[in-house]
């Protein structure tokens, strides 16, 4: 039976070089492509069966960042398939991120300077709004819409016999000073990119600590620096052109320095291949690069205090029941 394989945000960056590298190391795939923009997604599938004519590869339209569109691709999906093998929870967003210049050039001359390329700690931050569904965007777009559809998909997910992986995107960045469970939406802070990781990393714990024995894993991944979309919007071009002959350069020293989305992917793709009972859940895994170009993974233990993921995580649950009341509501209304 062919493995069945949801990426989300699957239409550019990591969750595009994703999907090829998948269908290279498995040809025999079933990919569903779960992206906003149905156009583009569309685009893409017809260009990755041009080059892996055997995989099945399909599309269903979901933004994370709205949950009737959420609570929509659920129900769509449980139509398809019986099972899912895998969800990447790759989408995510850092909206209208600003650079602290003065940071910036201060840490290029101080004996932080790799540290600070490859965290982006003190250099970043973003300015956030409110969804449709009241929730601050970045919250719900890289956590909560993907704990929503997690939630839908249990009856798919939840096979002791033949477990089920879930796969994070997470970050470097992910930083516990910007995380705190009375703001987890961080609407009072200016780092929400950072808390959201954080809040991936936290989530991930729990879903382990509550759904191991029912066949559900869980694991978080850095893809490293990579030059996407979302990486690009942070600087004006000329300035990366400026830095580009130093990141080179750090690379030789600090090897998350992976660049391209191709590289990125290194650890997605090393997870496919592992048993998920091997795998420690309160380790990170990360993707890395070497300055002559070779990939490989290496491990971080997360900066996570399981007692606070689990409370995180009863937070999650309560929040959702007060969102699901209030879609049944406006709902009825209309």
């Amino acid at each position: 039976m062919r493995k069945v394989v949801l990426v989300t945000g699957a239409s550019s960056g990591i969750g595009l070089a994703l999907c090829k590298r998948l269908l290279a190391e498995d040809w025999d795939l079933h990919l569903c492509l779960a992206c906003r923009n149905m156009g583009k997604a569309e685009a893409v599938r017809d260009a990755l069966v041009a080059s892996h004519p055997t995989a099945e590869v399909t599309v269903v339209k979901v933004d994370v960042s709205n949950l009737k569109s959420v609570f929509h691709a659920a129900k769509e999906l449980k139509q398809r398939f019986q099972r899912l093998d895998y969800i990447y929870l790759n989408a995510g967003i850092m909206p209208n991120p600003k650079l602290n210049i003065k940071a910036l050039f201060c840490g290029l001359f101080s004996r932080n300077v790799i540290h600070m390329f490859c965290t982006a700690e003190g250099l970043l931050t973003q300015h956030d709004k409110v969804t449709v569904d009241g929730l601050q965007e970045v919250f719900e777009t890289n956590v909560f819409g993907h704990f929503i559809l997690i939630r839908e998909l249990e009856p798919l997910l939840c096979h002791s016999d033949s477990p089920s992986r879930l796969i994070w995107t997470s970050s470097r960045n992910a930083k516990k000073s910007n995380f705190s469970l009375e703001d987890m939406q961080h609407s009072k802070g200016q780092e929400p990119y950072s808390s959201s990781k954080y809040a991936t990393d936290l989530l991930s714990v729990a879903l382990n600590r509550n759904f191991n024995q029912q066949g559900l894993y869980s694991n978080v991944v850095c893809p490293g620096t990579v030059m996407t979309n979302l990486t690009y919007g942070i600087l004006p071009p000329f300035v990366w052109i400026l830095l580009m002959p130093i990141i080179w350069l750090l690379r030789f020293f600090a090897h998350a320095f992976t660049l391209t989305p191709h590289n990125g992917t290194e650890a997605l793709v090393w997870l496919f291949h592992q048993k998920p009972e091997s795998l420690n859940p309160l380790t990170k895994y990360l993707s890395a690069t070497t300055g002559l170009g070779n990939n490989y993974v290496t491990m971080q233990k997360l900066d996570v205090d399981e007692d606070t993921a689990e409370k995180f995580y009863q937070n999650l649950l309560e929040l959702e029941k007060r969102v699901r009341l209030t879609i049944q509501k406006s709902d009825h209304q209309s």
